[in-house]
């Protein structure tokens, strides 16, 4: 902007900077899907730990796998986490009846875990700015777990939906546990659905109210309903549906980034099916994102998971951003006094990844003597080197007890990393170093949307991505001894025609060159003759 200059003298003008700093996105936020006792079920949470998914899913349980794969993933050094929670479409909310207050209470989420819940209510309110006594629709409302840990209170609610405390508006923002099912109508008594005198008073739904000629009215339990299914985990078809009617795999849409994505076993099968495999790859390969397949559960041996690679076609369709690893992890479970059992393995997986980001960056392969699997006494199976050596060409990453070491993670290769293949994706840190170096510069370059397309643009375009990628380069992502040999970045007449500017198109070329890792160390000795030098 030009200075208007009214008077001889000296001006400042502030000229705004040509940078736009690309800033590098997360690398291992992990998303987990799958069953558990309680938490949301119409919302991907972000927690931070292990504590956290306690505090709002519940403790490890036998009935879900997920709970031990997040338990896994913080031992092993995760960070960010994604939760989704799904239940079988008969599964039941917990409802709670006070008839006293008008009031219909129901457990925030289904599931069993609210039966024993207890709600009390009283109305030891603060009285009015009279003194007089207070307005008769208010109470307080205390939300009591059985192992009471957790408690929440909610003083001066209303009943009265025109309030501006209104108890319904109040738990749900607040409460994580139970919500407002309905208001009973004053006028018409019981006429709700189901009405109050078909719901069956049980000893585990108790809500205490401490109102004089109070009326202690039982509700309805709460249940886990059947197992959850491929249906449950892959969510509805939520084209053009609202949010808030998005389930499972769907539920992603709603989350910024993530990077990992786990689906443990979420019924007694014990396993993941193909299907929700090829619709959670399919989905992931749009945001990006990595999915840790597991061992299914009859690979028991070497041959068995050979077989499943090389039969025609394999046992699943094979994508570059899909990783699987083998065997199956023993782990101590601190539910059945810590003996061992049998997990599978993309919690712990997810860790090491999340850890080696850490310490090395997304360029470094996870996998090595630095990859101990943390919280694992052995593997289902044992295997050779010689073993590792006929299902690492299939694209399969063993889990290996090194003596010394303990269990860890000897490969690094994407499930299109067979050598028959010679797929450019072949190897793990070159196909994530791809998707982080895309995502950064798609995230990074938004502002160039509807500038003038010409030189000036292409210049900034040029200064901003190059010192991207040259940070990347001073940090070691890249082969090469000089920028030139590691990056290219080109936005320029060439890239960009006349052609591209009528139809208001810019290009930008970015290439590098990865590193690769070194599977194979070979070292070479040979007996010197006494006096010889050299040689």
């Amino acid at each position: 902007m030009s200075l208007n200059l009214t008077y001889p003298g000296v001006y400042i003008q502030e000229l705004p900077s040509p940078v736009h700093t690309i800033t590098g996105v997360s690398t291992s936020v992990t998303a987990f899907i799958g069953s558990a006792p309680q938490g949301p079920i119409d919302s991907a949470e972000l927690i931070h730990s292990f504590a956290d998914y306690e505090r709002i899913y519940g403790e490890l349980s036998k009935t879900s796998k997920m709970s031990y794969a997040v338990y896994q993933y913080y031992l092993n050094g995760g960070s960010d986490a994604i939760i989704i929670r799904v239940v079988s479409d008969d599964a039941v909310n917990a409802i709670f009846v006070s008839k006293d207050t008008n009031l219909v209470l129901q457990a925030s989420n289904p599931g069993t875990w609210a039966n024993k819940m207890v709600i009390n209510i009283d109305n030891n309110v603060k009285p009015d700015s009279t003194g007089n006594n207070p307005d008769p629709t208010l109470f307080n409302l205390y939300v009591n777990l059985p192992n009471g840990n957790i408690v929440e209170t909610f003083l001066n609610v209303s009943s009265d939906p025109s309030a501006s405390r209104f108890i319904g508006k109040i738990l749900e923002v607040e409460s994580n546990f139970i919500r407002v099912y309905r208001n009973l109508d004053a006028n018409n008594g019981d006429q709700m659905t189901p009405p109050l005198t078909s719901l069956s008073p049980d000893p585990n739904i108790k809500i205490e109210i401490k109102k004089p000629a109070a009326k202690e009215i039982a509700g309805q339990l709460g249940t886990d309903g059947a197992q959850p299914s491929d249906n449950n985990i892959l969510g509805n078809d939520d084209k053009g549906a609202p949010t808030t009617s998005k389930t499972g795999l769907n539920l992603l849409d709603e989350v910024d980034i993530f990077n990992l994505l786990c689906i443990p076993p979420y019924n007694s099968s014990d396993e993941t099916s193909v299907p929700v495999y090829a619709k959670a790859i399919s989905y992931s390969a749009g945001r990006r994102a990595m999915v840790i397949v597991d061992p299914p559960s009859t690979w028991t041996n070497k041959d068995v998971a050979k077989k499943g690679m090389n039969s025609s076609p394999p046992f699943m369709t094979l994508k570059d951003n899909a990783i699987l690893y083998f065997p199956r992890i023993l782990s101590p479970d601190p539910v059945q006094e810590y003996r061992d059992e049998t997990f599978v393995p993309c919690g712990a997986i997810a860790g090491i990844i999340a850890t080696t980001d850490s310490n090395r960056g997304v360029w470094k392969s996870p996998a090595g003597i630095d990859t101990n699997l943390m919280g694992v006494t052995d593997l289902q199976v044992h295997l050779t080197n010689a073993e590792n050596g006929e299902l690492n060409p299939l694209g399969i990453n063993c889990l290996m007890n090194k003596p010394g070491i303990g269990s860890v993670v000897w490969g690094a290769r994407t499930m299109v990393g067979a050598d028959i293949r010679t797929d450019q994706w072949k190897y793990l840190s070159v196909r994530r170093m791809a998707f982080y170096i895309e995502e950064s510069l798609y995230r990074g370059t938004q502002w160039v949307v509807f500038e003038p397309n010409d030189e000036p643009l292409w210049s900034q375009i040029r200064l901003n991505v190059g010192a991207f990628m040259q940070d990347l380069f001073r940090k070691g992502a890249f082969q090469g001894s000089t920028p030139k040999e590691a990056y290219l970045v080109k936005c320029d007449h060439e890239t960009t025609t006349q052609n591209d500017i009528d139809r208001g198109i810019v290009n930008i070329v970015v290439g590098f060159a990865p590193l690769k890792p070194a599977e194979f160390v070979v070292i070479q000795i040979k007996q010197l003759a006494g006096q010889q030098v050299g040689g």
